[in-house]
């Protein structure tokens, strides 16, 4: 069990404003975290990764107290067996695709997944090259290798796949899904694809006014012509991939 109960000053465009999250998240689960821009969903990751600190309230993972305002307790982000896929990469400049993966590996008994995430991710052949030999899409391939690899107990995904194609969005959706069952992580992932959360999350948490609200359908969260416009904006890539096929 995951117990999120914090609240944190943010400044916004319209001044100060306090995020308040207070949830309950079973285990071994995927949830999605959706809201518009602003709200402090990249803060909440932050939060639970220790990279910052909540102002009150507590944040607990099973039997282990990883904040706790009252108790004076914020274990460092190095403490908490957390992965956790940035935006902008973050990758090591300095280091291959490889390197980057064996960096984060945890035990060598699980080198075996670099290969693996190396094939699943298509990889293998970018695998000696640097961050900056490779495209946007590519970076984020290579960061969310190096999350998955880490097996964490909490893997935090502040819109991974957003940067890819289709083809592999849905590839690497498929490949999180088979990671997170297998290792029995629990997933909080930052996303505005309504279509990938439907398919990915086993719960929403919705981030409204700076409130959270936890959701177990994707339909209690969204408008229904929300969901079916993101149906035929789906419809008409695929449409135009068609009609226009890439050259070989």
């Amino acid at each position: 069990m995951i117990e999120v109960k914090v609240q944190k000053r943010l400044m916004t465009s319209d001044g100060e404003r306090d995020l308040k999250v207070d949830f309950w998240l079973s285990p071994n689960q995927i949830t999605a975290i959706c809201g518009k821009s602003g709200v402090g969903k990249t803060t909440l990751l932050r939060l639970i990764a220790g990279l910052d600190k909540a102002d009150k309230g507590r944040i607990k993972v099973g039997a282990d107290t990883w904040f706790d305002e009252s108790q004076n307790i914020q274990l460092k982000a190095q403490e908490r067996r957390v992965g956790f896929l940035f935006q902008d990469f973050a990758l090591f400049p300095n280091m291959t695709v490889r390197e980057n993966l064996s960096f984060a590996l945890q035990s060598k008994e699980d080198s075996y997944l670099i290969d693996q995430l190396l094939e699943e991710t298509g990889l293998q052949k970018l695998q000696d090259r640097y961050p900056r030999q490779l495209s946007g899409g590519q970076q984020q391939r290579t960061a969310l290798a190096r999350a998955l690899v880490q097996k964490p107990a909490v893997l935090l995904l502040d819109e991974p796949l957003s940067a890819l194609d289709i083809e592999t969005r849905l590839k690497l959706q498929k490949l999180l899904q088979q990671l997170q069952v297998k290792y029995e992580m629990t997933v909080l992932m930052v996303s505005h694809d309504i279509l990938e959360i439907a398919r990915l999350a086993h719960q929403i948490i919705k981030i409204d006014n700076f409130e959270a609200q936890v959701y177990d359908q994707v339909q209690d969260a969204f408008p229904m012509e929300v969901i079916q416009s993101q149906i035929h904006a789906l419809e008409a890539i695929y449409q135009s991939k068609k009609t226009n096929p890439r050259p070989r």
